[in-house]
């Protein structure tokens, strides 16, 4: 009978033929197209930079998009990537920190940017929540959640914070350690959409909504995403700091909407706390 350990590693490499396939699916359609415009990205953007506890650095300069075509507009989320990324990007993940959690680093090298999507279903002792991972706009933030979804990093961790002020309505989890400071032993840059203002550029520090059913990346300043990740339940207020990588769909945001209804116990000085209807992650499997 397998073990965990070998479904996991099962799991991880059908992942991959799937992804390789979809991209050799992908590359013949454009061969195919006689004028074609390429990937639209869906930019649901979102999560709360006052939600996290992580720290490190890291540069990945191959995916940055620091010369936008488009200046965005001050207090507006940016619609889309102002130029697609290429086809194969490098990620470069530093190591920073114990790991709460043995795992192995994600893969560096080739990272296919032309499967726009991967589908995702977390299982929580309060009920399902689907994601759609934008691996078009934030592919180095998406290969790290699947490497660490396929070896069980997030199974069996709680969601450790929940705020349900005005201004930010956000669950935070992927910290095993339940402290808020746990991560994966490495760290990375942030991606979309911080990667699409130019460095200095006022507007990065400026407050944009994180639309209601966006994913993104919880960090303790400038490229220092970890394993913890803020799922937006209502609008919420952030600046333009926090990587976003996909979305929530509706089965899920009522899910956390359930458990927002119920508050949090205040005890985090930045804001929110421990929510008072407890909410574990069973398990994260990649569809």
């Amino acid at each position: 009978m397998p073990s965990n350990e070998q479904r996991r590693e099962a799991a991880k490499r059908k992942l991959e033929r799937q992804l390789e396939r979809r991209a050799a699916r992908a590359r013949k359609r454009k061969q195919l197209t006689i004028a074609g415009s390429i990937v639209g990205v869906i930019v649901v953007v979102a999560v709360g930079a006052v939600v996290v506890t992580l720290s490190g650095k890291d540069d990945t300069s191959s995916t940055e998009n620091t010369a936008a075509s488009e200046t965005p507009q001050p207090g507006v989320l940016p619609a889309g990537r102002a130029e697609p990324l290429p086809n194969l990007v490098n990620c470069t993940y530093t190591p920073g920190g114990d790991p709460a959690r043995p795992n192995t680093p994600p893969r560096t090298e080739g990272i296919d940017t032309t499967v726009a999507t991967v589908s995702a279903s977390v299982e929580t002792t309060q009920g399902n929540i689907g994601l759609t991972l934008d691996n078009a706009a934030a592919p180095c933030t998406v290969n790290s959640f699947v490497s660490l979804a396929s070896q069980g990093y997030f199974d069996n961790t709680p969601c450790h914070r929940l705020v349900t002020s005005q201004g930010l309505q956000v669950l935070q989890c992927g910290d095993p350690s339940a402290t808020g400071a746990g991560g994966p032993g490495y760290q990375f840059a942030n991606e979309f959409p911080t990667d699409q203002y130019a460095p200095g550029d006022p507007a990065a520090q400026m407050p944009v909504t994180y639309p209601r059913g966006t994913i993104a990346m919880a960090n303790a300043g400038p490229d220092t995403n970890g394993s913890q990740f803020f799922l937006v339940y209502g609008d919420s207020q952030l600046p333009p700091q926090y990587t976003v990588f996909g979305t929530i769909d509706e089965t899920g945001l009522q899910t956390i909407e359930k458990v927002a209804a119920a508050g949090d116990d205040g005890s985090v000085s930045a804001g929110g706390g421990k929510p008072n209807l407890p909410i574990d992650i069973k398990s994260v499997r990649l569809d």
